[in-house]
């Protein structure tokens, strides 16, 4: 209930009465009043005044299944939400969950996340109150070879939400590294169970690096996160509002073709790489180049000297991301 009642009353410019609450709900005014006490407990600022009601004054930063479930707007991403204060990775949690059946759509979301995986094995924690580390688990009807185009699919969303929340400008290092002045800011991991033709379940982690203040000394050159880009804090769980909106949008739009052609404009548009000097790290031998966007399925298009390559997967550094000069 304290879920809807954080609802109702930031759906009202006022107060809104207990009396009212008590009929919307169907509960007594003592209960009304045991949430929003519980609701104070943890943060929010909510003013009670005798003959007029309740008025919520201002919402702290914090990640809840509550406050998330207040402010959606989204048709079917989080209808199923799935919080814990600490998790060890919330794309181990959410494939967990579908294993048990957790249905298409649901978010697995954190504060702390103590066990990440980033690309190629990479460790990724995010210690309390600093990050967004979420999941959303999926359970699309699409041949398993078009799967890897929902990484692309998270980054413009990732993207589009956090250029409505902060004001800030933002790339993608291809294929789904968020970038804002030339450093990370976001890192996105999809993993998938499937079957030949079917798949079972596909899973995409977004991390975020919103509130850190500082980075330990090997990361500074390379990590960002929104409050040093900004100068202030933003609330996470709007944050993570928006950004379940666009991807609704852009998951949508990709279930048309079952491709990227209707985005790829769009998605080169925010693409750091377009038209730069890069180096692909291929497993036989790298090589230099210059990208040129990417295909409808994904692939950065290379211009080498002779010839123009599709790289469809490895590591591609950028002149001038990430220490690439």
């Amino acid at each position: 209930m304290k879920a809807e009642i954080l609802a109702a009353l930031r759906e009202s410019d006022g107060y809104v009465s207990g009396q009212d609450l008590c009929e919307k709900f169907g509960v007594s005014r003592t209960a009304i009043w045991k949430a929003v006490n519980q609701l104070k407990q943890t943060g929010y600022e909510i003013e009670a005044v005798q003959n007029r009601g309740y008025h919520i004054v201002s919402t702290p930063d914090i990640l809840s299944e509550n406050e998330l479930r207040s402010i959606r707007k989204t048709q079917w991403l989080g209808k199923k939400i799935y919080y814990e204060p600490v998790m060890g990775s919330t794309n181990t949690r959410a494939m967990q969950l579908a294993e048990e059946g957790a249905p298409h759509g649901t978010l697995v979301v954190t504060d702390r996340q103590d066990n990440g995986r980033g690309r190629r094995g990479r460790k990724w924690e995010t210690p309390p109150g600093t990050a967004i580390a979420m999941t959303f688990l999926l359970r699309p009807k699409i041949r398993p070879n078009n799967a890897s185009m929902l990484t692309i699919v998270a980054a413009m969303a990732v993207v589009r939400g956090i250029e409505d929340e902060t004001g800030l400008k933002v790339g993608i290092k291809w294929p789904n590294d968020i970038i804002i002045n030339s450093k990370k800011v976001s890192g996105i991991l999809t993993e998938m169970s499937a079957q030949i033709d079917y798949v079972n379940h596909i899973v995409i982690g977004i991390g975020i690096n919103v509130q850190t203040e500082d980075f330990p000394e090997e990361l500074r050159d390379i990590a960002t996160s929104l409050y040093l880009e900004l100068g202030r804090k933003i609330n996470r769980a709007a944050l993570i509002e928006k950004i379940c909106e666009y991807f609704e949008t852009y998951f949508r739009i990709f279930l048309q073709t079952e491709d990227l052609s209707l985005i790829v404009q769009q998605y080169n548009s925010y693409l750091v790489n377009m038209d730069r000097p890069v180096r692909v790290m291929d497993a036989k031998e790298p090589y230099d180049g210059k990208a040129r966007g990417i295909t409808a399925r994904g692939e950065l298009l290379v211009d080498t000297w002779e010839s123009r390559k599709l790289v469809s997967s490895g590591e591609v550094s950028v002149r001038g991301i990430y220490g690439y000069v």
